[in-house]
């Protein structure tokens, strides 16, 4: 885990706030967060609260790859004649559609 990244981030975004309103914010105790930007480990509840707030994705600490790129969605058939290209090209769109929705849905 890339701790001193997290530690950074954490003061680079609470600025001047101070630590108790920031772990308000958080909703994490004010020991926890100074703990955290001392460059302690926080456990799994309190990384995935902290990146929530910072607005990140924890992969980033984790050197993990990009988890925001959508996985690509290929569209195959059996046979070329069992489907018209229009109808095949028209579901593949749906199917994009459809999977960027979801993404989106995650991220909030």
């Amino acid at each position: 885990m890339n701790i001193e990244l997290l530690a950074e981030n954490i003061l680079r975004k609470r600025s001047i706030k101070g630590v108790r309103a920031a772990a308000v914010d958080i909703g994490i105790s004010s020991a926890t967060l100074s703990r955290v930007e001392n460059k302690k480990v926080p456990d799994l509840e309190t990384f995935g609260k902290i990146c929530k707030w910072l607005g990140d994705d924890p992969s980033i600490y984790l050197g993990l790859v990009n988890t925001n790129q959508a996985p690509q969605v290929r569209v195959h058939f059996k046979k070329e004649s069992a489907i018209a290209t229009d109808t095949a090209k028209a579901l593949s769109e749906m199917i994009l559609l459809a999977q960027k929705a979801l993404v989106n849905e995650n991220r909030e």
